[in-house]
């Protein structure tokens, strides 16, 4: 049996893969397991990626962010790091967003946390005045300044797809199937699960522990599209937290064959809660 961590969480609150799905779209390689978004379209990415931008997704939402602006994080993201966090760039990038310390951005550790880059990124766009009224890569290049303006557009239809899942509009949108031996297991698992929660959606969550073999959290949710954020935020840190199963409304998620599909009687699934186990 799964030790279980049940993560219900309060209202408001590596291999590379991309792949446009859209007719005529770039395909690049994709190699080894990966997860799939599925929301008016399809994006694939592989494990780091997808948790770089469920990151990315949340620090958006808790700083009060509409879902455009998301969707110009995400593709600003996608066209100067492919979603990784880069130790080194043209210059002195570093990171998601691949902002420069001597352009004041911060130190280069600093920069390095997705969280505080994101967060950085989303400051500096809220001061664009109209911006949610701009195309994609005229908002990003007012924040960027990159000497290509015009290379955020080809993934905006990526964003849109990634935002609109993540932002909790589409349900089970966030399929990762993750094989072999959990990076982590019981309590550390449920440990990593909710220090990562904390540190991206802050201090909207408030949580009960227990221990034992069935140590876990609980936290509560305010509405649907609450839930679908969270629990597909906890899909897409799925591969590096030893999270086993996610279970919201009637839907749940298993990690070996990463789909969605009816919940369960037993799981006890249901629209006031998400609910995660981790492996034993």
């Amino acid at each position: 049996m799964a030790a279980l961590a049940v993560v219900t969480l309060v209202g408001a609150l590596g291999v590379f893969a991309v792949v446009r799905s859209f007719s005529g779209g770039l395909k690049l390689p994709r190699i080894g397991p990966e997860c799939v978004v599925r929301a008016d379209g399809e994006v694939t990415l592989d494990y780091v990626q997808m948790a770089n931008a469920a990151t990315i997704t949340a620090v958006g939402v808790r700083k009060g962010m509409p879902e455009r602006a998301v969707v110009i994080a995400l593709a600003t993201a996608l066209q100067e790091s492919k979603l990784e966090n880069l130790d080194t760039g043209d210059r002195d990038s570093v990171g998601l967003f691949q902002q420069r310390p001597s352009q004041g951005w911060g130190t280069v550790e600093k920069i390095k946390d997705p969280r505080y880059s994101a967060d950085k990124f989303y400051t500096a766009l809220k001061k664009v005045k109209g911006y949610q009224k701009m195309r994609v890569t005229d908002a990003a290049q007012k924040v960027q300044r990159s000497a290509y303006p015009n290379a955020y557009e080809k993934w905006a239809d990526e964003s849109a797809v990634l935002a609109k899942a993540l932002t909790g509009r589409a349900t089970g949108a966030v399929e990762c199937s993750v094989s072999g031996s959990p990076v982590l297991r019981g309590a550390a698992a449920s440990a990593a699960l909710l220090e990562g929660l904390r540190l991206d959606w802050g201090k909207g969550l408030t949580e009960s522990a227990t221990t034992g073999p069935a140590a876990g959290l609980t936290v509560a949710v305010a509405d649907v599209n609450a839930g679908w954020r969270y629990a597909h935020w906890l899909v897409a840190h799925a591969s590096a937290t030893g999270l086993e199963r996610v279970r919201f409304a009637d839907l749940e998620w298993h990690a070996p064959d990463g789909k969605w599909q009816a919940a369960t009687a037993q799981g006890g699934a249901d629209s006031r809660r998400v609910i995660a186990e981790v492996f034993d």
